[in-house]
């Protein structure tokens, strides 16, 4: 993923992928703060979770069922947004094929994603996992461009493309939807992905949810405690470093200034920030701005009537 700018990172829904349309499963997702406590509102909140699963799946499944093709493709990092998605497209038990694909990955975040995978093997039959290593790939892209092109931010985006490369190649041979594992915070708040690479979907099951709710389907769908609590990151970089280190505010807090920026003018008038809300307000917002057109649909130079006669 990748942060701002647009010599990188479309929005997934405006990307028309492998002859199908990205589509953003709209409904119940954005219902704040599903935690899966045992008291008496907490159980209702764990309820909603379990009926939030259900309507993704049932999602799924019509929206496969309506494309002609048989199931699903779905790239895991190791990270909580792609071993969510990828059990939630298990459970719809249409096949669904878990790629790892490490470049130059760190060794926790190919365990994690290892593990996931056998996991998923050992808890639906219609799970199919593969292991492929892009390094050797990647090496032949590093020695065929221009030298002086290969920045860090280009290669790092160049990583995230390739990955999108071999999932559809596997989804076509397949007949396969590339599931895209973006929250809504990603998609649709700051950006944070990468324009024709993790961007690059045919379906966005979790794109209506925000990094908390993503969380809670992830207890709730039993995904191993070592990924809920690693800290997220794209895993494009060689420093490891964290989606927070890159962004400069927690998911937290992005959601709290996208629920901000989306209250009535008169409800922001009474609210009082504080230095750090402030701050973080001028992250999103600029975030939000510089990758905009990742989230808006393709800009078409339209032709006017008088000019065609």
């Amino acid at each position: 993923m990748s942060i701002s700018g647009w010599s990188h990172g479309s929005h997934r829904g405006g990307y028309q992928a492998a002859e199908q349309d990205s589509v953003t499963c709209n409904g119940l997702g954005a219902q704040g703060g599903l935690l899966t406590g045992r008291d008496r509102s907490g159980y209702k909140q764990f309820m909603q979770t379990q009926m939030i699963i259900h309507h993704i799946v049932n999602w799924l499944n019509t929206y496969v069922t309506g494309s002609g093709l048989t199931g699903f493709c779905v790239g895991v990092s190791g990270g909580i947004d792609s071993a969510v998605t990828s059990t939630l497209c298990a459970r719809t038990r249409k096949p669904t094929m878990v790629l790892n694909m490490p470049i130059f990955q760190a060794s926790d975040q190919l365990s994690r994603a290892s593990a996931h995978n056998a996991w998923l093997k050992e808890k639906f039959s219609n799970v199919t996992a593969v292991d492929l290593d892009l390094t050797p790939v990647f090496f032949s892209i590093q020695d065929s461009f221009p030298f002086d092109i290969q920045d860090d931010l280009t290669m790092a985006n160049t990583r995230s493309r390739l990955r999108m490369l071999a999932l559809y190649a596997f989804a076509s041979h397949n007949r396969l939807l590339v599931a895209g594992t973006g929250n809504k915070v990603e998609d649709f708040g700051v950006g944070f992905y990468t324009k024709y690479g993790d961007g690059g979907v045919d379906i966005s099951p979790i794109a209506d949810l925000s990094k908390s709710e993503v969380y809670a389907l992830a207890r709730a769908l039993g995904v191993a405690e070592e990924i809920i609590a690693a800290p997220p990151t794209d895993g494009l970089w060689e420093d490891n470093r964290t989606d927070e280190n890159q962004i400069g505010a927690s998911y937290a807090e992005l959601e709290w200034a996208m629920a901000h920026n989306a209250l009535p003018e008169e409800e922001k008038k009474d609210v009082v920030l504080d230095a750090r809300q402030k701050q973080v307000l001028a992250i999103f917002n600029q975030l939000h701005a510089a990758n905009r057109h990742k989230m808006d649909p393709i800009p078409v130079c339209y032709i006017p009537d008088d000019l065609r006669h």
